[in-house]
């Protein structure tokens, strides 16, 4: 990618009228050619007014989360790279060069700020480390990957993102399931270390520490049901067939040793497993095969797009 790509700085924005000013001037001096786009999310303070002021792209998002802002992200905005920044002044501007270069120089599709090994003693509450550890721990074992940050609000990706990944995600699950999506369509992503500041005493966070921790791992249960179904199904079945084993030991028992089969319940009980174990794998089996057609469509699609 050229030196003369465009570059966007999107800013998802719910009531951050005490920090969205400073970072959109942060972001501003370190990207003077950059626009700057503000997703108002129903905010009822003066940050759309602050936003305009300083001479940013307002867009109003009625639909309230997150995951509804970054959907209209990447169906309104077009740019060579777009950086995705939360707007409460936690990430610090100075290194969005480091983040940017491995996109424009084509070594990533996406690169994320990776928070976890520059962090202040507040800027995570006590659950969201063990959160966000155990949500990258599945994704790696899953995806076969290294990831260290799974949930970092600070982004940089170009235009394969825009045009290749659906975001159906409506609050601050959003982060996993771009993660997952760029896995599942097999783009590239690349790490970034950058510091993570505490979050300023006038702007309080949004997040509902049990309330979205509960709907990360559902999203991520949901995606992984859906884009590894033969990972899912499998454990499932593989499950229910080591337990109708369990379950058959004793009539086998009973059968060797008695040429007959004295505990019934338990020999229905594991011929019912092991069913169910089969009809598990074949539904894994038969979903892995749709999305993998569905997968060729839609990178036959895309190129037709990209190149018509």
């Amino acid at each position: 990618m050229n030196d003369d790509a465009t570059i966007a700085v999107l800013l998802p924005c719910y009531n951050e009228e005490a920090t969205l000013g400073k970072v959109i001037d942060d972001f501003r001096d370190q990207l003077p050619e950059a626009r700057i786009c503000v997703f108002d999310n129903c905010s009822t303070d003066a940050s759309a007014d602050i936003a305009r002021l300083r001479g940013a792209e307002v867009f109003p998002e009625p639909r309230q989360g997150k995951g509804y802002v970054v959907e209209s992200m990447l169906s309104r905005v077009e740019a060579d790279i777009c950086v995705m920044v939360d707007a409460d002044d936690t990430y610090p501007a100075e290194n969005v060069h480091e983040l940017i270069a491995p996109v424009r120089e084509g070594q990533a599709d996406m690169a994320v700020g990776a928070r976890l090994a520059d962090f202040t003693d507040k800027s995570f509450r006590p659950l969201h480390l063990a959160g966000n550890r155990l949500v990258r721990g599945l994704i790696n074992s899953i995806f076969k990957t290294k990831l260290t940050d799974i949930l970092s609000g600070y982004r940089a990706f170009n235009r394969n993102v825009l045009r290749r990944v659906p975001v159906v995600s409506s609050g601050f699950e959003v982060e996993t399931e771009l993660t997952i999506q760029m896995l599942y369509y097999r783009l590239k992503i690349v790490e970034v270390t950058v510091p993570y500041r505490e979050r300023p005493a006038e702007s309080p966070s949004k997040l509902r520490t049990f309330r979205d921790g509960f709907r990360v791992l559902w999203k991520l249960f949901s995606l992984v049901r859906s884009f590894k179904p033969l990972t899912f199904f499998g454990s499932m079945g593989l499950a229910c067939f080591s337990l109708g084993l369990l379950a058959g030991i004793v009539p086998v028992c009973d059968y060797i040793r008695h040429a007959y089969v004295y505990h019934i319940p338990l020999a229905i009980l594991s011929m019912g497993l092991v069913l169910l174990a089969a009809g598990f794998v074949f539904l894994g089996l038969a979903l892995h095969a749709v999305n993998w057609r569905f997968k060729e469509l839609h990178n036959v699609l895309i190129r037709r797009n990209s190149h018509p």
